[in-house]
């Protein structure tokens, strides 16, 4: 993380990366700090917004980014397929310990899909659910399910890196150049679009927060 000042939030152990960032640096950042981590090391979540940017989990499928214009595509080692990142998006990348948690990475995508919809439903979208056999959290749309969190995960040394987006007030036009998170024709909505109209800032601590409780994060 050479270069770089993470800002303390009023939440123990949640930091929030300055501006907006560049995905290979804090994914880099991500992998270092895993690897410099020991069985005492205190688990924290990151908040980061992100510069645009196309990832492509690891064993994503390129067939699934269609166009990606001139917008960066970035093979990355998490879970999942293909999405965005991007400006007026929530991503919380959650570093914690799933050997002292004793949990698996199942239950963890469980605990984090909690964490967003219980963070929706504070917000007044108290319709967000989850989907069999298609990881993150939607909400009912045009008599369908449209998505509005993604997540995935990658676990070394017994711990977590990566994370989920939750899209609160952005542009969801670069979601038409991918079939998001593989499925084609999958609609791609944000709180904004659901008529939920509320800071960057107000909906990262409150998804962090979540995430300590729900997942069990260890912080302190």
């Amino acid at each position: 993380m050479a270069g770089v000042q993470l800002l303390p939030t009023p939440l123990t152990g949640v930091y929030e990366w300055p501006g907006l960032s560049e995905y290979d640096q804090v994914w880099q950042a991500m992998k270092d700090f895993t690897d410099l981590r020991n069985e005492d090391s205190r688990d924290q979540i990151w908040l980061v917004e992100h510069l645009p940017v196309y990832t492509l989990g690891q064993a994503g499928r390129t067939e699934h980014v269609l166009n990606p214009s001139a917008i960066p595509v970035v093979k990355t080692d998490r879970g999942g397929q293909v999405t965005y990142h991007g400006p007026g998006q929530v991503v919380a990348y959650v570093l914690a310990d799933l050997r002292r948690m004793k949990v698996t990475v199942r239950d963890m995508v469980n605990r984090l899909e909690s964490a967003v919809i219980s963070t929706l439903q504070s917000f007044g979208i108290g319709d967000a659910c989850r989907k069999p056999g298609a990881p993150g959290v939607y909400v009912p749309w045009d008599q369908d399910l449209a998505k509005i969190a993604a997540l995935g995960l990658k676990v070394r040394k017994g711990c977590t890196y990566h994370g989920v987006s939750l899209n609160v007030d952005m542009d969801l036009s670069p979601f038409e150049g991918i079939d998001p998170c593989g499925y084609k024709g999958l609609k791609t909505v944000s709180m904004a679009s659901c008529g939920t109209h509320v800071s960057w800032e107000e909906v990262a601590l409150m998804l962090a927060g979540n995430i300590i409780r729900e997942c069990g994060v260890r912080v302190e």
